[in-house]
């Protein structure tokens, strides 16, 4: 799959290094950080440079504020929280164009283990589009590139694959290098028997999901609101539940070619509205007119336990209901709490798993918990990511 240079197998004593971070958090309306754990997830990498004598160069885009400075989407909280977690200053460049003459005299000013954050990577329209211009000019201030944004690998963009291009070596950082080991591994060498989850919304989303896993696993449990569409796919009826009527037939195929490879769930919490507070029943089988699945059954709970209790690596995208309401999250809680008991290779992968997995309160009894949404849907694909793919191989 991927066999890159990381932090560790350079030089990096003295030398101005630039690194991607994933700074993009969350603020409220007062520019408050709510969620810090993508700052949390950054500090193993940037302590390693800053005690071994670099001049650590930070960036980040964040938020989506189109080309053009918007003061309400700077990084300068997060220089405030680095300092904190660092219990150094992190000196916040803050030029609208990111590399400007302050940021230039701040990188200049540098002693080593000294750590500068540039000023948010969106502000500049060239960014997103990859444009040379601002590569050029954000290699112009370093040495050594390193690579620690996993949330931002699928993209191709100036400050991951156009820096890339220029800073030789490019290499990854210890985020980058947990989410190949720990993704690339489960999905490419895995530890048998693999076992996918894939829950959630829509089958649409996760068709190319559906078929590169089932290439690999030896089961693929399918739960949320994606399994309604399968259920129609097996003649039964599905009420006022989600549906992607246009994939019935693809979903179908799928069930003709993955023999016993698919397991869907035999029982469904239904009600008559989306409410928390709304009457439910368990039914098998056909779910009633007016009625809409909320959640997996205690049969299905039992069945997909029993698919998963010899597995060795297991991957989980995609709850098993709405478990944002409480009435509906015993499907999801369940599966959070099996795989936090088992003994095996547990992933889960970005979006809504990470935060049912989180609110369960189990985070820290999986082997690994993927920063990037987007990247790690792209990396069980099988899709190539740029952003890891231009780092310097071994």
């Amino acid at each position: 799959m991927y066999n890159k240079l990381t932090v560790e197998d350079v030089e990096v004593k003295g030398k101005k290094v630039l690194v991607r971070c994933d700074f993009n958090v969350p603020l409220d309306s007062d520019g408050n950080i709510t969620d810090e754990n993508r700052i949390v997830g950054a500090l193993p990498t940037i302590k390693y440079l800053m005690d071994n004598g670099a001049k650590v160069i930070l960036c980040s885009h964040m938020g989506k504020p189109k080309g053009e400075p918007k003061p309400e989407l700077s990084l300068k909280p997060v220089a405030k929280s680095l300092s904190e977690k660092l219990g150094k200053e992190v000196v916040f460049a803050a030029d609208d164009n990111v590399v400007g003459d302050n940021a230039k005299a701040t990188v200049a000013a540098m002693n080593d283990g000294d750590v500068v954050l540039l000023e948010n990577t969106r502000y500049r329209k060239e960014e997103t589009k990859n444009e040379e211009s601002f590569s050029k000019e954000l290699a112009s201030l370093a040495d050594l590139f390193v690579n620690d944004a996993f949330g931002t690998a699928h993209r191709a963009h100036c400050s991951n694959v156009g820096v890339s291009s220029i800073i030789k070596p490019a290499v990854a950082g210890y985020l980058i290098e947990k989410e190949i080991n720990f993704l690339g591994n489960a999905v490419n060498s895995p530890v048998r028997p693999l076992v996918a989850i894939l829950g959630g919304s829509k089958v649409s989303s996760k068709i190319s999901v559906i078929e590169n896993l089932l290439k690999k696993v030896d089961k693929l449990i399918i739960g949320g609101g994606m399994a309604y569409t399968f259920f129609a796919a097996q003649g039964k009826t599905t009420g006022t539940s989600l549906l992607e009527p246009d994939f019935i037939d693809y979903a179908k195929k799928m069930l003709q070619e993955a023999g016993d490879k698919i397991v869907l769930p035999v029982d469904t919490v239904i009600t008559e509205k989306f409410d928390n507070d709304a009457p439910s029943k368990v039914v098998e089988g056909n779910i009633p007119d007016g009625c809409m699945g909320l959640d997996i059954g205690p049969k299905s709970i039992a069945l997909f336990k029993d698919v998963l209790k010899d597995a060795k690596t297991v991957v989980w995208n995609g709850p098993m209901g709405v478990f944002e309401m409480s009435n509906f999250a015993k499907g999801t809680n369940e599966i959070a709490s099996m795989l936090a008991d088992l003994d095996a290779t547990t992933i889960i992968g970005g979006g809504d798993s990470v935060a049912a997995v989180n609110q369960a309160g189990l985070g820290d009894k999986m082997s690994h918990i993927s920063t990037g949404g987007g990247a790690s849907m792209e990396f069980l694909e099988g899709k190539e990511l740029p952003g890891i793919a231009a780092l310097t191989d071994k």
